[in-house]
């Protein structure tokens, strides 16, 4: 696929409005794009998602050490490449091919918030954008800032991929399972607080009864990371909002 240029012409760009998935289905979200096939994080990636019929692109937004924010998922990431920055990005979503697609942006790590928000609305992306975090701080600053940008929670907090340690997987497995009993009430109490639009959740711990608790409170749930066509099937039947996964062919 060729290389898009991030680098525009200053030309005014009508901004459309995607249409949302079918009744009864859930968003196929590209996650990275489509990261399994195209190096992720990148705007050759994102187009691979689209061209594979995604309904959303998952883009992490990291704060460099320097106050930046750019497109990397953490210091190791940025440090291999040279990554987009966050306009890069988010200017690319307002051409074709990128335009027919919502965005979830990934906030890593806590701190600018409001340019985060500022520039998602400068680009004339707020009715297609998503800021999905990990941090609390973040959400609540980020409501502050703009009552119309959708939030969305994500659970876990972790700062590593345990699944990665074999000698952490025992106790992994058992800290999953308490979670997931534990979720639909999590969901349920916490979220309405945190005034969000959705829970982006591990998919292990996802349930039917936690879908059916971010339900009750008016929230989507999307189940985030997935790379086997059979818990794509079992998410699915569970009644799930969207599905993050590396390879977009699955969904």
């Amino acid at each position: 696929m060729a290389t898009k240029e991030t680098e525009e012409t200053g030309e005014s760009t009508a901004v459309k409005t995607p249409e949302p998935p079918a009744q009864n289905g859930y968003r196929r979200i590209g996650h990275k794009g489509a990261d399994t096939i195209v190096e992720g994080n990148t705007i050759e990636s994102f187009e691979m998602a689209v061209e594979l019929g995604v309904d959303m692109v998952e883009l992490d937004v990291l704060r460099t050490r320097e106050g930046r924010l750019i497109v990397a998922h953490d210091y190791f990431d940025a440090g291999d490449r040279r990554p987009l920055s966050l306009t890069q990005a988010l200017d690319a979503f307002r051409h074709a091919p990128l335009d027919q697609v919502e965005i979830d942006c990934d906030l890593k790590l806590p701190g600018r918030e409001a340019e985060l928000a500022g520039a998602i609305a400068g680009h004339g992306l707020t009715e297609r954008a998503m800021v999905s975090t990990m941090e609390v701080e973040s959400l609540t600053k980020l409501r502050s800032i703009d009552a119309d940008l959708r939030l969305g929670w994500t659970i876990p907090k972790t700062r590593r991929d345990w699944t990665a340690d074999r000698w952490a997987r025992p106790a992994l497995g058992a800290g999953l399972a308490l979670l997931r009993r534990r979720m639909p009430k999590l969901i349920a109490e916490r979220a309405p607080e945190l005034d969000v639009d959705a829970i982006w959740a591990y998919h292990p711990i996802v349930s039917a009864e936690a879908v059916e608790a971010a339900h009750s409170v008016d929230l989507e749930l999307y189940a985030w990371t997935v790379d086997t066509p059979e818990r794509v099937a079992e998410l699915s039947a569970m009644g799930v909002d969207g599905i993050v996964s590396n390879d977009p062919r699955l969904l």
